[in-house]
């Protein structure tokens, strides 16, 4: 695996720390006075998903983990798993639903993920940063609405609520962020 200076790592990296694999969550460079710089880590370890902070001096090796992406698409759920077909070779394989956590609800049918690989055991999924759903429930149309700052409540087909204009109304379709969960657009 390749060796990196801890000044490189950034968050969403994967890096094998003691024999573990862990997502770093966040990086901050501290210099501290007169004492060296040192490189904070907040991880979370992939196999329980424990969180943890660790030190790390500028001039330490941190061992990154070599990881494969490959795209896929979701065919159907089977139970606790979900269904995946490999783009390139048409190979089908089944996924924990626990991998996607809480961006479940945003999966849809012929959707294209990518899928991250650790020595052939899927790690990640990563959903498209945007989706179009349909408002299956929100409050009535405010006479006289326009596109001011306030938003109203909104449940989606998905089951998530989400804030969108007031203008907006049950059985409209939109565009919604899968990364932070809000309003993009109003699709025709």
């Amino acid at each position: 695996m390749p060796f990196i200076n801890a000044t490189q790592v950034r968050a969403g990296m994967i890096i094998n720390f003691e024999g573990e694999l862990c997502r770093v969550i966040s990086v901050e460079h501290q210099t501290p006075g007169n004492l060296p710089a040192r490189i904070v880590t907040k991880m979370k370890r992939l196999k329980d998903g424990l969180n943890r902070e660790n030190r790390f001096g500028s001039s330490d090796k941190i061992d990154k983990a070599s990881l494969e992406q490959h795209m896929m698409e979701f065919l159907y759920e089977d139970g606790d798993h979900l269904v995946l077909m490999n783009n390139e070779t048409y190979e089908q394989m089944e996924v924990h639903k626990d991998l996607l956590g809480e961006d479940l609800p945003f999966l849809q049918a012929n959707m294209q993920v990518e899928v991250e690989f650790y020595e052939g055991t899927p790690l990640s999924i990563t959903l498209p940063v945007s989706v179009v759903l349909e408002i299956v429930e929100t409050d009535p149309v405010m006479k006289n609405a326009n596109a001011t700052g306030s938003y109203k409540p909104a449940k989606l087909e998905n089951g998530i609520t989400v804030g969108v204009p007031p203008y907006m109304e049950a059985g409209e379709k939109i565009r919604v962020n899968t990364v932070d969960r809000t309003f993009m657009e109003r699709v025709k």
